[in-house]
């Protein structure tokens, strides 16, 4: 090949790798100041040119992680992970475990999660993992967390997240297409978000909603309000946007903002200004007051931040004014991300977190406040199913009532843009369940009829234990209720027997076994019904007795009035001798009492006999123990059962 065509190829190469490289910064750019959808489309312009890079890869999948699409996010990051392992830091390897979780790749994620412990050993993250690893599969389908779940804004346009109790309504942050202006959000290309107030049905469903207020949304980002109990104050976040003007930090980025406003005598909202701990080039976003009003707390990447954004508050002072703000420290915050914090009455913090150990995406977690505001204890992971396999976020909940709101992209597959707003509310659920058993025997009773009464005499539910005498009542009993538990068994002429019972408080199981009196004469032993004297044999003997015919004389007459009766005879021996010699005694005791009644002219075929030797001693007369003749002799004996 001429030199000439070498160089001009050679440097043809250069010029397309330049060109890639302008684009790629072009994007860089983009990313720098979050505008992920415009830098997505130039990296992948770049990939599909045949361009590529560790950055690339890890830029790229970013691009869709932080829009929640994690299903392309794995595409990206595992092209990293295959082909520029030296590359992978360990922020990566996190955000690429997390994205395998959340789609149902498990064991992928935990393999990746495994190496980051491994590189990471001093990380709370790593720590986490590996104290809690074994946790996720129980957490996943944890059945004993009895909260239902319902869809309330499905009916809503735009994502619709943040949401905030109002007096009985609920402000929550959408990017309907209604919003305050025609501008779109460079980070997923969804209009900008407004603050909307709705109306709950009696579940709890959104009705009649409609945006908050105009003096508070603008064309650009109103989210995650807070109140004072009064109603008329309110905290919420907004981009740096006040006046009408649009300010931007060092960066160039146009940052998140706290901003405080006061209800007005006719109604709507006004003073509006930003908090004084705010600044330019950082973000201060997501307020949430505590029980009694005297400290905010927010999250932000503030410096002191030990991660993405940590978790932070002031004191809010008797004058008005504000304390400086803390960092909530590390056994809440992680390197990742922790974010929408919201105190209860009982001053439990809740918020969501991509850094402690989670089911994938971001998991509401909670943990309790001190006195002095900071966090005490363990940090609880709420579980299945508060929490899912995708991103779980901005829960707000009234504990007394058991119920609240909570923010989640579950049911979709277009990451954020799938953020719908979710009721929860626990629903008691009690098992009660037991045993029927024979008073006297302790034997278990089959095929008898429980019924389940409410505490009016009310049938709820009826049902017919199994072959091993077992019941249970699910999902028809309330917790905290009186109810009356009640089995019988006609058939076998059991006396009906029933209890009362309490339901615990909680969700639980109930075990309540019911003991039935057997009737006088059991309803299959005849012996019993025609007042038989037991038929007694000799010691070693089998053959029948004088005294013995005059009580087989009886059965013989019931035989021949009731033509359709069938009789099994059970025989029995004393302890005496060996096991194995009285089982054959015992049987032809059996044998030799069928043999009687059939010589006196009763069918063959409605008969049957058994011996069952020493197995079935009616008193303490065991091997090795000291009895008189009489009480032995009790022992020898033919039963006489009816069949069926």
């Amino acid at each position: 090949m001429p030199y000439a065509k070498i160089s001009f190829l050679f440097f043809l190469f250069i010029g397309i790798c330049a060109a890639q490289e302008s684009k790629v910064k072009k994007a860089n750019d983009a990313y720098e100041t979050y505008s992920f959808i415009n830098a997505q489309k130039i990296y992948l312009k770049v990939v599909e040119d045949g361009y590529e890079s560790p950055q690339v890869f890890k830029k790229l999948g970013d691009t869709y992680y932080f829009n929640s699409e994690y299903k392309e996010a794995v595409q990206w990051y595992d092209q990293l992970l295959k082909k520029y392992p030296s590359a992978v830091t360990p922020i990566y390897q996190h955000r690429a475990s997390q994205s395998f979780k959340s789609i149902g790749e498990y064991q992928k994620s935990k393999d990746i999660m495994e190496a980051y412990a491994q590189d990471s050993r001093e990380s709370y993250i790593a720590g986490s993992y590996l104290k809690n690893a074994g946790q996720i599969e129980k957490w996943g389908s944890n059945e004993s967390k009895s909260y239902q779940i319902l869809n309330v804004s499905r009916g809503l346009n735009g994502s619709d997240f943040g949401p905030s109790f109002y007096g009985d309504k609920i402000v929550y942050a959408s990017s309907s297409k209604n919003t305050e202006g025609s501008g779109v959000n460079e980070w997923n290309g969804l209009p900008y978000l407004d603050l909307y107030i709705a109306e709950l049905d009696e579940q709890g469903v959104f009705v009649r909603s409609k945006a908050f207020d105009s003096n508070i949304n603008t064309p650009y980002h109103e989210s995650s309000a807070c109140f004072t109990k009064d109603g008329q104050t309110m905290y919420f976040t907004r981009n740096n946007y006040i006046n009408g003007k649009k300010r931007k930090g060092k960066n160039k980025l146009v940052s998140l903002k706290i901003f405080k406003a006061v209800k007005q005598d006719n109604g709507t909202w006004g003073q509006v200004e930003e908090l004084p701990f705010n600044n330019d080039s950082y973000a201060v976003a997501h307020p949430a007051l505590n029980s009694d009003e005297s400290k905010l707390y927010f999250s932000s990447d503030m410096p002191g931040t030990l991660g993405m954004s940590d978790l932070w508050y002031v004191d809010i002072l008797p004058n008005g004014s504000y304390g400086n703000p803390k960092n909530l420290g590390s056994s809440v915050n992680t390197e990742a991300r922790e974010s929408l914090p919201f105190i209860s009455s009982s001053n439990h913090l809740y918020f969501s977190s991509d850094g402690h150990l989670g089911l994938g995406g971001l998991d509401v977690f909670k943990v309790s406040l001190n006195e002095m505001g900071k966090a005490s204890g363990e940090v609880f992971n709420l579980e299945s199913p508060l929490n899912s396999a995708l991103d779980d976020f901005g829960l707000i909940i009234n504990e007394h009532e058991k119920t609240g709101y909570l923010s989640s992209n579950r049911d979709g597959e277009e990451g954020s843009r799938s953020d719908d707003i979710y009721r929860f509310y626990e629903s008691c659920k009690i098992a009660i369940s037991g045993l029927v058993l024979d008073e006297q025997t302790g034997e278990v009773i089959p095929r008898s009829t429980v019924t389940l009464l409410d505490d009016n005499n009310q049938l709820i539910s009826q049902i017919v234990t199994d072959e091993k005498g077992f019941y249970t009542f699910e999902d028809v009993t309330e917790c905290d209720r009186q109810y009356i538990v009640r089995a019988a068994n006609d058939a076998l002429e059991y006396e009906p027997n029933e209890k009362p019972i309490v339901t615990p408080k909680t969700s639980s199981a109930v075990t309540l076994n019911l003991e039935l009196t057997p009737p006088e004469c059991p309803v299959n032993d005849l012996g019993c019904r025609l007042d038989l004297q037991p038929i007694y044999f000799d010691f070693n003997k089998h053959n029948i007795r004088t005294d013995a015919e005059v009580e087989l004389a009886k059965i013989l007459s019931a035989l021949k009035e009731y033509p359709q009766l069938k009789i099994h005879i059970e025989s029995h021996t004393d302890s005496r001798g060996t096991d194995s010699y009285n089982e054959l005694l015992s049987d032809r005791r059996a044998k030799s009492t069928l043999e009687w009644l059939v010589k006196k002219g009763i069918a063959r075929q409605r008969l049957s006999a058994k011996g069952y030797g020493e197995k079935q001693l009616i008193n303490k007369c065991s091997n090795g123990v000291s009895c008189s003749e009489g009480e032995h002799q009790l022992n020898r004996r033919s039963m006489f059962i009816i069949q069926d």
